[in-house]
C-alpha cells in the first residue's frame, strides 16, 4: 500500500520528539563538558583519584564523593533488592486478586513523594533510631571498620536505609510487570512436572531472571542520583570510609551543598566536573537496566519448546 504525502508529514512530525530528546541528551553532555574544561586540563585523571577537596588552596579530588555515592547506592541496593522482589512476587503470584490493585497503588505511591519530604522523615524519625542502634552496637563489632566512627545517626548507614526506601517501588514495579510477561506455559509445565507452587515461582522468575537484573539496575541508576533525602542525612563529610556510622558525602550532595558558594572559576569547574561524571554513570547504568529488561520481553514474546518437543522435531 503506497504511503500518501500526510502519512509521510506525520512521520517526520511525530520524528522529531525523539531526536528533539537525543539533542538535549548530547546538549547536555557538551555543555557539561565544556564547563569543566578546565578541571579536566588542569587535573585529569588525577581529579578522580584525588582525596583532597580543599577549595581555599585549590585541590580538587573527588574520590571522596565517587566513594560515597557508589557505596551508599550499592548498600541500598543490597537492602532494598529483597524487599522489593518479596513485593512483586507476591502482587503478581500470591495476593489474592481484590488487593493486587490496591497493592500495587501504594507500592507505586511510594515513588510519588517527593525526595524533601523523605528527607525530613529521616531527619525526625530514621535519624534517632540508627542513633539509638549505634548506641547498643556490642564492642567487639566496633573493632571492625564497618561498624567504627561515631554513634552520631547521621552517616553512610542512614543515608544507605533512606535511599532503599526510595528505590523500592521502581525495582518492585518493574520487577512485576516482568513476572506479568512470563508466558503461563512456564507455570503450566512446572505444574505439570509436580512442582510445588514456590517452585513454579522459582521458574518464571529464572524465565524472566534477565529482566529482574534490569529492574535492580534500573534501582541502581535512580539511587546513584538522589540528592535532596541523601544531602540530609549523609553527614557531609569527604573521606573515603567502610564505616556505616561515619558522615560521608555524594557527588549529587556536592553539587546541592557547594555550587551556590563556590568563588573561583576552577571550583566552579571542579563541580560541574562532578556532574559531568555522575551523567555518565547514571546514563550507562540506565542504558544497561533497559536493555535487559528489553531482552527479557523479546524472550518473553518467543515460543516456548519444550525439550520433549525438540527431540520429536529432530526425530521427524
Amino acid at each position: 500500500m503506497r504511503r500518501s504525502s500526510d502519512d509521510r508529514l506525520f512521520r517526520m512530525a511525530t520524528g522529531v520528539f525523539p531526536a528533539l530528546v537525543m539533542l538535549i541528551a548530547l546538549g547536555i553532555a557538551f555543555v557539561l563538558t565544556h564547563q569543566s574544561s578546565l578541571s579536566i586540563m588542569k587535573f585529569g585523571l588525577a581529579f578522580w583519584k584525588g582525596r583532597v577537596w580543599d577549595p581555599v588552596a585549590g585541590e580538587f579530588g573527588a574520590l571522596p564523593f565517587i566513594w560515597g555515592t557508589l557505596y551508599s547506592a550499592l548498600l541500598a541496593l543490597l537492602l532494598s533488592t529483597p524487599i522489593a522482589l518479596g513485593i512483586a512476587i507476591y502482587i503478581s503470584e500470591l495476593s489474592p486478586r481484590v488487593l493486587r490493585v490496591p497493592l500495587a497503588y501504594l507500592t507505586e505511591l511510594l515513588a510519588a513523594i517527593p525526595s524533601i519530604v523523605y528527607g525530613l522523615w529521616a531527619v525526625f524519625v530514621l535519624t534517632p533510631i540508627v542513633r539509638w542502634l549505634e548506641l547498643h552496637v556490642p564492642e567487639p563489632l566496633r573493632r571492625f571498620p564497618l561498624f567504627s566512627g561515631p554513634p552520631v545517626g547521621v552517616g553512610m548507614g542512614t543515608a544507605a536505609i533512606i535511599l532503599s526506601i526510595m528505590v523500592v517501588p521502581f525495582t518492585s514495579s518493574v520487577a512485576r510487570e516482568i513476572l506479568k510477561n512470563v508466558p503461563s506455559a512456564q507455570r503450566e509445565a512446572a505444574y505439570a512436572l509436580g512442582a510445588t507452587r514456590w517452585e513454579a515461582i522459582k521458574a518464571a522468575m529464572s524465565f524472566g531472571k534477565t529482566g529482574i537484573i534490569g529492574a535492580i539496575m534500573l534501582g541502581l541508576g535512580r539511587a546513584l542520583g538522589e540528592t535532596m533525602a541523601v544531602q540530609m542525612v549523609i553527614g557531609n563529610a569527604p573521606v573515603v570510609s567502610l564505616s556505616l556510622f561515619k558522615p560521608q558525602y555524594t557527588m549529587a550532595a556536592v553539587i546541592a551543598n557547594e555550587f551556590s558558594e563556590a568563588a573561583d572559576e576552577l571550583y566552579v569547574h571542579a563541580l560541574i566536573e562532578i556532574g559531568l561524571l555522575l551523567f555518565i554513570i547514571t546514563i550507562l547504568v540506565n542504558m544497561v537496566s533497559r536493555l535487559l529488561i528489553w531482552s527479557s520481553k523479546q524472550r518473553a514474546t518467543r515460543p516456548v519448546i519444550f525439550p520433549v518437543a525438540e527431540e520429536e522435531a529432530a526425530a521427524a
